[in-house]
């Protein structure tokens, strides 16, 4: 049997011939143009933190010459942001130079000129957009309320071991004057002093009014801490991994969801009403001989390092701010600090310097 062929059947033929010749637009050798499957931050996302590290993830590997500070660029308006781009697997990174401004909108673009492995372009330029969190107003300090009469504040104990010079009131509540060691303790009435502390100690077993004193200040450490921990929008997020040494940190909010060290000298850059805030979910620990250093008007009332877990300062370390620990404190052998110990446990000293701001 013979197929007879008419003119409409043979232009369906030809027109389903030239589809899938076509079946790739952008190619005439069937190979697929590469795309663009993912990128951090996502498209349209906020309160991007102003350390963040932008990339994308490409659909295969890509030739790593083509991509470049030309074909991943990041502008905000029209000016465009310096910063250093990299590639490893299928994944392309900018690293600003810069820290992003805060609460900004910034556009990140991947051009046409990047190619595939295989040679094959973009089809078009993938672009996003995504806003810096933070606040373009001046962060407000942490409020101590009567927790600020007190260079250092404990709930559970204050032990001291070798000769510790500190300058400014101590408070432990609920524990009793028992639970205070090693400062030799001669007792007045509601207060008692020692040859190690200029200023006074009161513990909660003391005559009136030093209990509910007590009792308000521990509450106002408690209602910081909360405070410190729960400002939103951090400026800067999980920077340097933890690993803050080295650096010079300007004014804003930080946070960390894990442990953070201080392995060499930290610098804290600003001006007198500047305020820098330190949240971190694990530990604090810096090491030893280590300093904390301020630079231009900055000041130590206007830091605070809120901790969940313990802070540590290393023998002969120097720490600069407020300390507000959920766990505990210990300053090890010849450690200083200038700022505020205040810990809802223990605090333990150990032939130190501890100077209120």
């Amino acid at each position: 049997m013979r197929l007879k062929i008419t003119l409409p059947i043979l232009a369906m033929m030809l027109m389903i011939v030239f589809m899938f010749s076509c079946k790739d637009d952008d190619n005439t050798d069937g190979v697929q143009s590469p795309t663009v499957s993912s990128s951090d931050p996502l498209n349209n996302e906020s309160d991007v933190a102003r350390n963040k590290v932008v990339s994308v993830t490409f659909s295969e590997a890509m030739d790593p010459l083509t991509i470049n500070a030309s074909s991943f660029t990041v502008k905000q308006g029209a000016t465009e942001i310096p910063g250093v781009v990299e590639y490893s697997g299928v994944t392309a990174t900018f690293t600003s130079t810069a820290t992003f401004a805060a609460a900004s909108d910034y556009t990140a673009t991947i051009s046409t000129s990047v190619k595939s492995i295989k040679g094959e372009v973009l089809a078009s330029n993938y672009e996003w957009n995504f806003t810096t969190g933070g606040s373009t107003a001046s962060i407000e300090k942490v409020n101590l309320g009567s927790a600020v009469n007190y260079v250092i504040l404990a709930k559970t104990a204050i032990n001291n071991s070798g000769t510790t010079a500190v300058t400014g009131d101590l408070g432990l509540s609920p524990a009793a004057t028992s639970y205070i060691t090693g400062l030799a303790l001669t007792d007045f009435t509601g207060y008692a002093t020692s040859a190690q502390v200029d200023g006074r100690v009161f513990a909660a077993d003391m005559a009136d009014p030093t209990p509910i004193n007590l009792t308000t200040a521990v509450e106002n450490m408690i209602t910081a801490y909360n405070d410190a921990a729960g400002r939103p929008s951090p400026d800067f997020l999980e920077l340097g991994t933890g690993n803050i040494g080295g650096r010079t940190l300007t004014a804003g909010l930080y946070k960390w969801t894990n442990t953070v060290t201080i392995p060499s000298d930290l610098t804290i850059s600003g001006s007198a009403t500047d305020v820098w805030i330190f949240q971190i979910a694990g530990d604090l620990s810096m090491s030893a001989a280590i300093n904390v250093i301020l630079s231009g008007e900055a000041k130590a009332s206007n830091i605070f390092w809120q901790v969940a877990g313990e802070a540590t300062f290393g023998t002969t370390s120097h720490m600069e701010g407020v300390v507000l620990s959920m766990t505990g404190v210990t300053f090890q052998t010849g450690a200083s600090i200038n700022g505020r110990a205040l810990a809802q446990t223990a605090i333990i000293l150990e032939g130190n310097a501890v100077t209120q701001p």
